[in-house]
C-alpha cells in the first residue's frame, strides 16, 4: 500500500467549477483603497497561483495561498479570534443542556452525531452570515438532520471492535459538539482510545489549539495539532508524527466539508460527517445544499472522478 501522503497526493483534485468558484471568490477582495493597478495586479498573481496548481492540489491549499497574497500586498487579513471566542463561549453555555438532552434520546449516539452535525453551521469559509440566530434554529432542527444510516450502522461496528479513532475537527463552536460526540463515544465504547487534530495554525475560524485548552477537549482525549494553517487536513503539510499517528489509527472521523476535500480518497478507514455547501458536493451526492452528509471512503459516492 502507498504511504498516505503518497496516497494524498495521486489524486486529482480541482475541478473547473472550483477554479471558477475561487475567482470570484477573490475577485473584489482587496481594500478600498487599493489602486486600479493594485487590483489588477494582485488578480493577475491569483490567476498565476491557479494557473501553475498541481491538479492534484486542493483547493483549501490554494484559497490559503491566496490569503497570504492579499496579506502581502495589502496587509488586509482576516481576524477571527474574536468570532472564535465568542462561538466557543455560547456553545460552552449550552453544553450541559445538550449532554442532557444526548443522555434522554432514543438514540443518544446517532443524536450526538446530529447535534454536531448541525455545528457545521458555524463555518465562515463557506457560509456567507453566520449569526446567532441561525445557529440557534439549526441546533434546534438537529434532530430532523437526516444522513446514511448504512453509513452510521457500519460506524457502529466499526466502534464495537474498539481500537484507535483519530477525530479531525473543523470549526470554533462545533468542536464543542464534536467534543461532545467524542464523550459519547467513549461512554458506549470504552475500548475506543480517540485523538483530536485541530489545526497547528490560525486558519479562517476553524478549532486550533488554543480552542482545545478553552473548551477543555485537551482534558479528555489526546489533541494534537496539524501544522498547517490550511482549512483541512492537508498530509503533505502535516508533521511526520502526527501522519504516523493517522497511518496507523483503526479508524478516522473526518468532520467538515475542507476536512472531506482535502483527505478524501485516502484508502484507509475514513468517515466523512459535514454539511453540504457546494454545489459541486451537492450534485455528486444527488441532494440538496445544507444537507448532511455521512460517507465512507470506500462508499462508490464518494468514488466520482475529479
Amino acid at each position: 500500500m502507498k504511504s498516505l501522503t503518497e496516497t494524498i497526493q495521486s489524486v486529482p483534485r480541482l475541478r473547473p467549477e472550483c477554479v471558477m468558484c475561487v475567482i470570484r471568490k477573490y475577485a473584489n477582495k482587496y481594500p478600498e483603497s487599493a489602486s486600479n493597478w493594485e487590483k489588477v495586479d494582485f488578480m493577475q498573481k491569483v490567476f498565476n497561483i491557479m494557473g501553475n496548481a498541481s491538479k492534484t492540489t486542493a483547493i483549501p491549499v490554494l484559497t490559503r495561498d491566496i490569503d497570504q497574497l492579499r496579506y502581502d500586498m495589502f496587509g488586509d487579513k482576516d481576524e477571527y479570534g474574536e468570532i472564535k471566542y465568542h462561538f466557543n463561549e455560547i456553545m460552552m453555555h449550552e453544553m450541559d443542556r445538550f449532554r442532557e438532552d444526548i443522555r434522554q434520546a432514543e438514540d443518544p449516539l446517532l443524536y450526538a452525531m446530529q447535534l454536531a452535525l448541525a455545528g457545521n453551521y458555524i463555518d465562515f469559509s463557506a457560509v456567507a452570515n453566520v449569526n446567532d440566530e441561525d445557529l440557534g434554529k439549526m441546533l434546534d432542527a438537529a434532530r430532523d438532520l437526516n444522513f446514511d444510516k448504512d453509513t452510521f450502522e457500519k460506524f457502529r461496528k466499526d466502534l464495537e471492535k474498539g481500537g484507535s479513532l483519530v477525530f479531525f475537527t473543523d470549526n470554533c463552536g462545533e468542536v464543542v459538539l464534536d467534543m461532545l460526540l467524542m464523550e459519547e463515544i467513549m461512554k458506549q465504547y470504552p475500548e475506543v482510545r480517540i485523538s483530536a487534530v485541530v489545526k497547528g495554525q490560525e486558519a479562517v475560524n476553524d478549532a486550533t489549539m488554543e480552542d482545545a485548552a478553552q473548551i477543555g477537549l485537551d482534558k479528555l482525549v489526546r489533541v494534537v495539532g496539524n501544522g498547517s494553517n490550511i482549512g483541512g487536513s492537508w498530509v503533505p503539510e502535516m508533521p511526520e508524527e502526527v501522519v504516523d499517528m493517522i497511518e496507523k489509527a483503526d479508524i478516522i472521523f473526518s468532520k467538515g466539508q475542507a476536512n472531506f476535500e482535502t483527505f478524501r480518497h485516502c484508502k484507509r478507514n475514513a468517515y466523512y460527517l459535514f454539511l453540504c455547501k457546494c454545489d459541486v458536493f451537492a450534485d455528486q451526492f444527488q441532494t440538496d445544499p445544507f444537507t448532511g452528509i455521512f460517507v465512507h471512503e470506500a462508499d462508490p459516492r464518494n468514488d466520482s472522478p475529479l
